[in-house]
């Protein structure tokens, strides 16, 4: 870029012509969190669906008190004060990260001093608290600190199960004595959790369940001596490196072995179901006891991902019978939606069958399967299943899939949907309902409003009392005089794709400004969504240094519009979607005279950086500028639980592997291009960067590059790195994509 047009665009920035206010800066947003919503609960209806508890601080002791509040009156009263949760010898209450209570509401399980474990804090220390003796005690006594998971109480209350270094434990009580129920958990076997691509791919962490009698726990046992170790090295907390290991299947290459056993809670050997297939090339993907029996249901998916066999198993006589098998031609999701009804006599199971995700009654020896939620749309997600009532309440929206509201359908009867949500609230709403579904905790927001959460009675949606409305948040969000997001529609011709737009304040028709495609593009997200997004200040922010932004939601993304849209990608990730975005991109250049065309710049992170490669590489003539953040290059070196289930087995579609990997395409570079790394992202791995790098020397292509040390995924461990990753991709498209209009 001319060196005297830089600069005249640069006072522009600094001077704040780009900015109504100057009034929110990088520093606010990612040092500062100074746009950060309230936080509220969480929430906890009580037994009786009368009430729900809360946790509220106590400013006298700098500390947490459990609250409940009456529904019906909002009458506020304490169940558990802070004071309460002082432990013996200490001064300071427990800090409460989570909270469960038994099933009678006698006993309080308290979670705290908490460790990520991958992606979620899963692992601390458990405290059980007697309301009537207030008998506070640490569970656990003797094991490390710190390494406790998944703590459950049994159904009457007298014990605790939990995991701690991949062993199973039951504690009683009364007595403090403590039983193993394993003792093989080591490095390689894991018992009551799972492995690191079951827990990323199939949303399994919690490995183990009680039986309804309390009498047993089955369990998930996984050993990973066959998978491939991934190294991760640390080189700046030490003089000299340190590996950690990591086993993670690669495409193609050896899952784990994975059977479920039962043990009695009192300790003894654990019995195995001889499952069916072979068990490195299949998931054991859900398991649940069927209630008031001795039964478990299990869901096995094939390496495939689809089909799925569902069978139940006796853990008396340790048999099992094929009730249900689910099959698609593409892959199937996993969901959990499975409560049983009419005394055990039929199940929910949510289907694609006939062309719409919805969700259907099953007799227990799968002869009779019916539709439920009934209609030409998607149920997005299950909220609340009432027999007692007769009703299943969901998320659905069937005329704008960049909104959520709740319906319900009748599950005794044929009925069509009914909605719940009023419609003077548009955006996207979730609902927390209490066991007899009078009552839920509502939490509303979209693009301009932050989330609002309230107590309404249903199905009449009544409001009875605001919760947390974030107001001063709203008001600061509303004094920054943003242009709010345009959601807009954009036909390519063979379907029209929804996008959104963000123009900046002092936004002039009759000048040309620079166009910055956000993108993401794979199954697992979906960018064009009507929510909050924290009000998407980072790209707000960019519009305000003279960009115009803009997000296209392609085939294959998760939005609501049915099973071909979402299963249209298969076996051609990084393909598909990638002409859909070229596309898209043109037809915005061709119809909107403001947008500049020789300044087309796109970025995005994880399946968002690996579209902004395919993008640069196919297509250089449209785009000039790009950032790619924690990418897949070559889609053989990701994991193979997500990998194979939607471009199916290396075997079989070598080409679509080859051709969606924009490695492949490198030596096609001609724009600008910034890539971004963290060294100790656990999932997709720094090999990936460093693997396009030695590629893009090959062919002598001029690049940036910014790489993280000891950050994983997300690039936001350690101090200031948030701050810092931003200000370089700010600085980067400032140097390299023009701003400001002409």
């Amino acid at each position: 870029m001319n060196k005297i047009v830089f600069l005249s665009v640069y006072f522009f920035i600094l001077s704040g012509v780009g900015f109504s206010q100057r009034s929110f800066s990088l520093e606010d947003i990612y040092r500062d969190n100074a746009f950060a919503a309230a936080k509220f609960g969480p929430i906890r209806w009580m037994r009786d669906s009368k009430g729900y508890s809360s946790i509220e601080k106590n400013a006298d002791v700098d500390g947490d008190d459990l609250v409940r509040y009456d529904a019906a009156s909002g009458r506020r009263s304490l169940l558990v004060s802070a004071e309460e949760l002082i432990p013996e010898g200490q001064t300071a209450p427990l800090q409460i990260a989570d909270y469960h209570w038994s099933a009678d509401n006698r006993k309080l399980l308290l979670f705290t001093n908490t460790r990520k474990v991958w992606r979620y804090h899963t692992r601390g220390d458990y405290w059980v608290l007697d309301r009537e003796t207030k008998a506070l005690r640490q569970l656990g006594r003797g094991l490390p600190g710190s390494s406790l998971m998944f703590a459950k109480f049994s159904p009457d209350g007298s014990r605790v199960a939990y995991v701690s270094k991949n062993n199973i434990f039951v504690e009683f009580l009364e007595s403090g004595a403590i039983i193993p129920l394993t003792n093989d958990g080591g490095e390689n076997t894991i018992n009551g959790t799972f492995d690191w691509v079951y827990e990323e791919e199939l949303g399994c962490r919690d490995g183990f369940r009680w039986s309804p009698d309390g009498e047993h726990i089955a369990y998930w046992h996984s050993d990973t001596r066959d998978i491939g170790t991934f190294y991760l090295i640390n080189n700046i907390d030490s003089v000299y490196s340190q590996p950690i290991p990591l086993p993670y299947p690669k495409v193609g290459s050896k899952l784990s072995t994975v059977k479920i056993g039962v043990v009695s809670a009192e300790g003894g050997d654990s019995r195995w179901f001889a499952v069916p297939g072979d068990p490195k090339n299949n998931y054991l993907a859900r398991m649940d006891f069927i209630p008031d029996s001795d039964e478990v249901l299990i869901q096995q998916l094939n390496r495939r991902q689809n089909t799925n066999t569902v069978w139940v198993g006796d853990i008396t006589t340790m048999s099992l019978s094929r009730v249900l098998e689910e099959k698609e031609e593409t892959f199937l999701d996993i969901h959990d939606n499975l409560i049983w009804l009419d005394g055990q006599q039929y199940f929910t199971w949510t289907s694609e069958r006939d062309g719409w995700r919805h969700l259907y009654k099953v007799s227990r020896d799968g002869s009779s399967i019916t539709l439920l939620t009934q209609g030409d749309f998607d149920v997005e997600r299950i909220s609340h299943i009432d027999p007692e009532g007769g009703y299943v309440y969901y998320i659905a929206s069937p005329d704008n899939f960049t909104q959520r509201y709740l319906y319900r359908s009748p599950i005794d009867r044929p009925g069509p949907a009914e909605r719940i949500t009023p419609t003077d609230l548009p955006g996207q709403h979730a609902y927390q309902l209490s066991g007899d579904s009078r009552f839920a905790i509502h939490t509303y927001h979209n693009a301009v409003r932050p989330p609002r959460i309230s107590l309404v009675a249903l199905p009449t949606h009544r409001e009875l009392r605001i919760l947390e409305e974030n107001r001063a948040l709203k008001e600061k969000y509303d004094a920054l005089g943003l242009r709010p997001k345009e959601f807009i529609k954009v036909d390519i011709g063979e379907l029209v794709l929804d996008a959104f737009m963000i123009k900046p304040i002092a936004f002039d028709p009759t000048k040309k400004y620079p166009l910055l495609l956000y993108v993401y593009g794979e199954p697992a997200g979906s960018t064009v969504q009507d929510s909050w997004m924290n009000g998407d200040l980072w790209h707000q922010y960019l519009a305000q240094l003279g960009y115009v932004i803009v997000s296209i939601d392609n085939r294959g993304t998760k939005t609501p519009r049915g099973r071909d849209w979402r299963k249209s990608i298969y076996g051609q990730i990084g393909i598909l979607a990638a002409e859909e975005q070229h596309a898209a991109a043109q037809k915005i250049l061709s119809s909107h005279d403001f947008i500049d065309a020789s300044r087309v710049g796109i970025w995005g992170w994880s399946g968002g950086g690996q579209m902004t490669l395919n993008c640069m590489f196919r297509y250089p003539d449209v785009y000039k500028t790009g950032i790619a953040v924690s990418f897949v290059s070559d889609q053989r070196l990701y994991d193979a639980t997500y990998q194979e289930r939607y471009m199916g087995l290396l075997e079989d579609n070598p080409e679509g592997y080859r051709d969606g990997s924009p490695i492949h395409h490198a030596q096609h570079l001609q724009g600008d291009l910034l890539i971004m790394h963290g060294t100790a992202d656990d999932n997709v791995h720094y090999q990936s960067f460093e693997m396009l790098v030695d590629r893009l020397i090959q062919y002598n292509k001029q690049f940036s590059m910014m790489v993280y040390p000891m950050r994983a995924h997300g690039i936001n461990e350690r101090e200031n790195t948030s701050l810092h990753v931003r200000e370089t991709m700010k600085k980067f498209w400032i140097e390299h994509l023009e701003p400001g209009p002409r």
